[in-house]
């Protein structure tokens, strides 16, 4: 026998899922309809790659399926055709088994139920409730009034029942062209809601459907289509951005004028917008086709391939999802959040490993000339249980850059002329001449080692407060390694100032790209995907597109406000 539903609140009260107010309407429905099966669905059009803002749509409606043991749909909303496509339907499908959110509901087409549409299309204009209109676009926004002036209703909506649903059948035959009819609802011009003005339910389009082929040169549009597909599916709570809260009236007349029972509800959050990027397909699409970015899985993109190409985790993104909230509040969420909850998770799971980002080469004098010995490094430090790993030694290495100075500024603790540093792992060195090239810029810093310290302190008890990491120059692989910055240098794209683009503000040192770095030999065979902390840097992942490449995740350094 399975569980009641009280069983089921029950459970949702000790479950990992924070209540939200969404929760709160299931939990007041089943209140009232103990029988009642809860089945959500997430929706996408398949003309693009979905983004960090479709995890919240399917964190919320999968979560709800999880949470009271219902069943959750995934539906590919194809009734747009002209720029759907396989592409698209396949991206969409890796993204949810990615996120570890496959359906246990289905999967759906919304081009499955164009039959059922267009029956139900004849049934209103036979019940009176759909009219044929002649009006072009022009002329039925002309019609359709402002917000403070009602609309004017058209010439051709009082059509006879026979002459609609002649002139809808040769509209299926395909005898007229593009824009020159359209099926409308007949509801109210003078409505205080725009979308209640006799909305378009049925528009001409001469193209072929990545499915249905030419089958059909008439397809339904959204707001008609979506309440069909969701009851004839069994959904019981279409939850949707809050831009749709204003088409609820226009979904809510669909489902009572075609006469379903039981009816699915829309319920509406706010959607999840992030600080220094966009959302918008059609501009996502746009850097794609003009090259701005290296396709929709760039790593500087808010989509989901690009978020797993860059080296987020879907745990990371979940966390980010529910501590940004489910609210009807419109928010703006700092990517910082993002960036702190992948920081968090790799803290404690990724491996180290070490990278010399600018290479050095340091020579020890003192070290014998073909000798190479190891030290053992430890994995993870917050994971003693990861235990360590053998990195070789040798006279020459390499240090970072960065990590000498000629001329060091005030209180510089890594090495410079006369000064000691800790190698890490290994032993102090000092500092005891430089070579220069021939343009007076560093080619090499020579060292000695005090080699009793390989596995301590020195002798005389002096301290040494600076450590570096270095790299054996023999065993060492080389790689490139690519910095992502911000695509967007304007934080929030929403407020962008009239008269701009947002071309204005995309960043141009979104991408940096190191050549020639250096990594410590086990890295040669990280795989496409893996993920590294590589130490005093940043976390990284190797890319899954460029070998012997690997991309910044994100830095070290953690600004994002801290709870108190």
């Amino acid at each position: 026998m399975g569980n009641t539903n009280e069983d089921v609140r029950a459970e949702a009260a000790e479950n990992e899922i924070s209540g939200n107010f969404i929760h709160d309407i299931i939990d007041e429905d089943l209140r009232l309809d103990p029988e009642l099966k809860i089945h959500t669905r997430f929706p996408p059009e398949p003309n693009g790659y979905l983004h960090i803002g479709s995890a919240k749509a399917i964190r919320i409606n999968y979560q709800i399926a999880r949470k009271y043991h219902g069943l959750f749909n995934l539906r590919y909303d194809d009734t747009n055709p002209v720029r759907e496509g396989d592409e698209y339907v396949q991206s969409i499908y890796e993204d949810l088994k990615w996120l570890g959110c496959e359906p246990n509901g289905g999967v759906f087409y919304g081009s499955d139920y164009f039959d059922k549409c267009y029956e139900f299309a004849v049934k209103l204009i036979r019940d009176g409730k759909a009219y044929v209109d002649d009006l072009s676009a022009e002329q039925m926004k002309e019609y359709r009034g402002t917000l403070t002036e009602p609309g004017r209703e058209s010439p051709f909506r009082n059509r006879s029942v026979e002459e609609n649903l002649e002139l809808f059948e040769r509209m299926k035959n395909g005898e007229f062209p593009d824009g020159s009819h359209t099926l409308r609802a007949k509801i109210d011009m003078s409505s205080p809601n725009m979308n209640m003005r006799d909305p378009a339910i049925y528009r001409i389009l001469h193209t072929d459907h990545h499915r249905q082929g030419n089958k059909w040169c008439i397809y339904p549009l959204y707001d008609y289509a979506h309440p069909i597909q969701d009851a004839l599916e069994g959904i019981t709570h279409s939850c949707c951005s809050l831009e749709f809260e204003n088409h609820r009236p226009l979904y809510e007349w669909v489902v009572d004028n075609i006469g379903f029972d039981p009816k699915p509800k829309q319920r509406e959050f706010a959607r999840l917008n992030v600080t220094h990027t966009v959302m918008s397909k059609r501009y996502l699409r746009q850097l794609v086709e003009t090259g701005l970015v290296d396709g929709w899985d760039d790593p500087r993109m808010p989509t989901l391939c690009g978020l797993r190409r860059r080296g987020y985790t879907p745990s990371a993104i979940f966390d980010f999802v529910d501590r940004a909230g489910v609210s009807k509040a419109y928010s703006v969420v700092d990517i910082e959040l993002l960036e702190h909850c992948i920081r968090e998770e790799l803290n404690a799971t990724a491996p180290r490993r070490i990278a010399v980002m600018k290479p050095l080469k340091l020579i020890i004098d003192n070290y014998p000339e073909g000798k190479t010995e190891y030290f053992e490094l430890p994995n993870n430090p917050q994971a003693p249980d990861a235990g360590t790993r053998p990195l070789p030694f040798t006279r020459e290495l390499y240090i970072d850059a960065d990590d000498f100075a000629e001329l060091p500024p005030p209180k510089f603790f890594r090495l410079k002329p006369e000064g000691e540093v800790r190698l890490m792992g290994a032993y102090i060195v000092k500092c005891v001449s430089v070579e220069h090239n021939a343009d007076g810029s560093v080619a090499a810093v020579h060292c000695t080692a005090d080699l009793e310290t390989g596995n301590g302190n020195p002798a005389d008890g002096r301290k040494v407060k600076g450590t570096i990491h270095w790299l054996s120059a023999e065993y060492a692989r080389r790689a490139d390694v690519m910095l992502y910055d911000y695509l967007f240098t304007l934080e929030n794209i929403d407020d962008m100032p009239e008269g701009k683009t947002y071309g204005d503000y995309l960043n141009p040192n979104s991408v940096t790209k190191l050549e020639g770095c250096m990594i410590e030999p086990s890295l040669a065979d990280a795989a496409p995907g893996e993920r590294f902390q590589f130490v005093r840097n940043g976390y990284y992942v190797k890319d899954t597109k460029n070998a012997d490449t690997f991309n910044r995740i994100v830095g070290l350094k953690d600004s994002y406000p801290k709870k108190k």
